[in-house]
C-alpha cells in the first residue's frame, strides 16, 4: 500500500496558485457514463444459500423495486416470491430449507416489519404488522427450523423486549419484559436468552447475566460506555462468550469472557493499531475461524486452518479483488462468495469447498466497466493539532496524486458520525470522478476503528475539532496542488449534512458550493426529535455530543441554523419527509433562514422517503440535481 501523506501545513500556496487550471471538462465529455448506471438498482444482488445447499435466492428489480427471488441451483428458471412495488426489502434470510423471512418499512420510516414467504412464494404473511413498531432480529435460532426470536418496541416505543415467534403461524410469546434500560440480548446456541446488555445512569454499560431462563438477570460487569465488553456468540459449551473487549486498553481485541464472573479469561488477538471488530466461527465444526479489522481496507486474522486454506484459494482464484463470504450452507461445503473492489461493484461465486471449484453466478453491474472507474487512495494528512487524519482520495480515472494538478473538488466528510469510510465500491465517489471531480473522504477524530483516544477526542466536538479535521483536508489538498482553490465545494449525508453546513459557516469563502443531503442544522432541535428508541441513550448522547442546556453557549455556536447570517455559499438541500433520525424540521429550518437573507438555496423533499433516498426514481433526481448544481458553480 502506497499512502499519501502531508508533510506540513506550511507553505507552497502561493505556488501551486501561479499554475494553470488543468482543462479536464473535454476529456471528461468523452467519457461521461449515464448517471443512472450508477445509482440503478443492481441487475441481481444479495445471493443467499438455501440450508440444504439446492437453492440460492437473491434480490432484483420487480416494477423497479428490489423483490426475493428463487432459483434451484443447475436450473435456468427463478422464482419471484415478493411482489412489493412502493419500497425496497430492506434484507431478507433463509429461516429453514423451505421459509423466507424479509424486513420492509413504509415510506422509510424506518418502523420495519417481519414478513414470509414459502420458496415457492405461497404462505406469505405478515408476522409482526404492527403500527408504529419497529422490528429487531436477535436470533434466527438455525436449529429450530419454526421459530426465532425477535425484539419488539410494541409495548413501549423506548424499549424493545424479546419474543420468541413461530415463522408459519406468527404466534409469539414475551420471554422478558424490557426493564427500560436494556440495549440487546443474546442467546446461546441453544436458542436460550441468557445475556442483556443495559444502559445504567444514562452512560454506564452493564451486562445481565443468567445461566437458564428460569432465572432472574444478574449484573456482572459495569463500566463506562467509553470502555465495554461485546460479546459476539457463546463457546461451544455454551459457557463463556467470544467477544471484543477495550477494557483497560485502547484498542478492541478479541477475549473469551466469562458471563458470570464479568471477567476476561484470555486475549486471543490484539492489532496495535486497529480495532478487532467482527469474530466468526463455524457453526458445524464448532471452531472459532477469523477476526477481522479495517485498516485501509479489511483483513483478517485466521484461527482456523481450514478458514485461512478456504480464503488463499479463493484469493488466487479472483486476485485484485476483495472477498467476503456471503453464506453456506448448513453442511459448509457450498459457500456463496462475493468480490468487490473500489472500481467494481464485483460478482457473486459459488464455491464447491471439496472441489476447490469456482462457479460465477451474477455480475452484480454488468454495465459497469472497471476500466473507466477510478482509483481510491489511501491517503494521511496531519490536522492543525498534530492529529494524524487518515482518508481516502479519488481521482478522476488516469489520475494520480503525484500527476493531478488543480482540481474541482468534492469534500465528503462521513454520517454517523460514529462510523468511518471504507475502500471499496462506492458509487456517489465513482460518478464525482467520472464527472471530473476528485473526491476527499476523511476519517476525521472520533471515526471507528482506531481506538478509544481517535474516538474520545470526539466528544462536545461537533463543529469544532472535528470540522477543522475536515478543513485541513483542504488545505492539504490545496497545498499540495490537486485542488483548486476556487472550485472547492463539500458534500455530505446525516451528520456529513451537518458538517458540510457547518464547513459552510466557520469557513464561509473556502467551498464554493455545498450540498446538505439529510443533515442536522439546529443541535437543540435535533436532540428534541430523536426517534423514541434513542431516548434511553439520551445521557450518552449528551456527552458525546453536548448537552442542550449546559452546554448551550456551545450549541448556539455550532448550530448551523443559528448561525445562517454568516453563510454566504451556494447550497442545495435534500431531505425525506418521514425520516426519523433527522427531523424535516431540520432541513426546513435552515432552508428558510438563508431564503429570508436571500442567500441561493435549492430545496428537494420526497415524501415517500426517510433518512436517504431508497428509491431508485428518487436516487435519479438526487444525483442529477446534485451533478447540475456542482457543474454551474466549480466547472463554470
Amino acid at each position: 500500500m502506497k499512502t499519501y501523506k502531508l508533510l506540513t501545513l506550511t507553505g507552497a500556496l502561493a505556488l501551486f496558485l501561479t499554475l494553470g487550471l488543468m482543462n479536464i471538462r473535454p476529456i471528461m465529455a468523452q467519457n461521461q457514463i449515464p448517471l443512472e448506471d450508477f445509482f440503478k438498482n443492481p441487475e441481481k444482488s444479495g445471493y443467499q444459500i438455501s440450508p440444504d445447499g439446492k437453492y440460492f435466492s437473491y434480490q432484483a428489480p420487480y416494477e423497479n423495486r428490489m423483490n426475493i427471488f428463487v432459483q434451484q441451483i443447475g436450473k435456468d428458471k427463478a422464482t419471484r416470491l415478493t411482489s412489493e412495488t412502493d419500497r425496497d426489502i430492506a434484507g431478507y434470510y433463509w429461516a429453514n430449507d423451505n421459509r423466507i423471512l424479509y424486513l420492509k418499512d413504509n415510506g422509510g420510516d424506518e418502523n420495519f416489519a417481519l414478513y414470509g414467504v414459502d420458496k415457492n412464494g405461497k404462505n406469505q404473511k405478515c408476522l409482526t404488522c404492527f403500527e408504529g413498531v419497529r422490528t429487531q432480529i436477535i436470533d434466527d435460532l438455525k436449529d429450530i427450523p419454526d421459530e426465532m426470536i425477535i425484539g419488539l418496541n410494541k409495548r413501549n416505543p423506548q424499549v424493545f423486549d424479546p419474543y420468541r415467534l413461530n415463522i408459519n403461524s406468527g404466534e409469539m410469546k414475551m420471554l422478558a419484559e424490557n426493564p427500560g434500560n436494556i440495549q440487546g440480548w443474546m442467546t446461546d446456541h441453544e436458542g436460550k436468552l441468557r445475556i442483556a446488555m443495559a444502559i445504567v445512569d444514562g452512560v454506564n454499560t452493564q451486562l445481565l447475566y443468567r445461566d437458564t431462563e428460569e432465572e432472574e438477570f444478574t449484573p456482572t460487569l459495569t463500566t463506562n460506555f467509553k470502555e465495554s465488553v461485546g460479546p459476539q456468540f457463546f463457546d461451544f459449551d455454551n459457557k463463556n462468550v467470544y467477544a471484543t473487549s477495550n477494557l483497560g486498553r485502547d484498542k478492541s481485541v478479541v477475549v473469551v469472557f466469562d458471563p458470570k464472573t464479568g471477567k476476561e479469561v484470555k486475549t486471543l488477538y490484539e492489532n496495535d493499531k486497529y480495532d478487532v471488530s467482527d469474530v466468526s466461527y463455524s457453526r458445524k465444526r464448532k471452531v472459532l475461524t477469523a477476526a477481522s479489522y479495517v485498516s485501509w481496507k479489511r483483513e483478517r486474522h485466521f484461527f482456523d486452518e481450514q478458514m485461512a486454506g478456504i480464503f488463499k484459494n479463493l484469493s488466487n482464484k479472483l486476485e485484485g479483488y476483495e472477498i467476503a463470504i456471503s453464506g453456506a450452507n448448513d453442511a459448509e461445503d457450498m459457500y456463496i462468495v462475493r468480490t468487490y473492489s473500489d472500481k467494481s461493484l464485483g460478482a457473486y461465486y459459488l464455491y464447491d469447498v471439496g472441489k476447490d471449484a469456482l462457479t460465477k453466478i451474477h455480475e452484480v453491474s454488468p454495465w459497469i466497466d472497471e476500466k473507466q472507474m477510478a482509483n481510491t487512495h489511501p491517503i494521511e494528512y496531519t490536522a492543525r493539532d498534530g492529529m494524524v487524519i487518515p482518508g481516502y482520495l479519488t481521482l478522476p480515472n488516469g489520475l494520480t496524486p503525484e500527476t493531478a494538478k488543480n482540481l474541482p473538488i468534492v469534500v465528503n466528510p462521513h454520517g454517523g458520525p460514529w462510523a468511518r469510510d471504507n475502500w471499496g465500491w462506492n458509487p456517489e465517489i465513482q460518478f464525482l470522478a467520472n464527472r471530473g471531480f476528485g473526491v476527499l473522504q476523511m476519517n476525521f477524530r472520533g471515526s471507528t476503528g482506531y481506538g478509544r483516544e481517535f474516538m474520545e477526542k470526539s466528544f462536545k466536538q461537533w463543529g469544532l475539532t472535528m470540522q477543522n479535521d475536515i478543513t485541513d483536508g483542504v488545505y492539504w489538498l490545496i497545498n499540495e496542488g490537486i485542488a483548486d482553490k476556487n472550485r472547492v465545494a463539500i458534500y455530505g449525508a446525516s451528520y456529513g449534512g451537518y458538517a458540510t453546513l457547518q464547513g459552510i459557516v466557520v469557513t464561509p469563502t473556502l467551498y464554493a458550493a455545498a450540498v446538505d443531503y439529510v443533515g442536522v442544522s439546529n443541535l437543540f432541535t435535533f436532540m428534541q426529535t430523536i426517534p423514541p428508541y434513542w431516548k434511553p441513550l439520551l445521557d450518552m448522547m449528551y456527552e458525546m455530543v453536548g448537552n442542550p442546556v449546559t452546554d448551550s453557549v456551545q450549541f448556539k455556536a455550532t448550530s448551523p441554523a443559528l448561525n445562517a447570517h454568516k453563510m454566504m455559499t451556494p447550497l442545495f438541500v435534500a431531505q425525506g419527509a418521514n425520516d426519523p433520525r433527522v427531523n424535516i424540521d431540520e432541513s426546513d429550518q435552515i432552508v428558510e433562514a438563508l431564503r429570508q437573507r436571500g442567500i441561493e438555496v435549492e430545496y428537494m423533499v420526497k415524501d415517500n422517503e426517510g433518512h436517504g433516498f431508497h428509491n431508485e426514481e428518487n436516487r435519479f433526481d438526487f444525483y442529477r440535481a446534485m451533478e447540475k448544481f456542482l457543474e454551474a458553480h466549480l466547472m463554470d
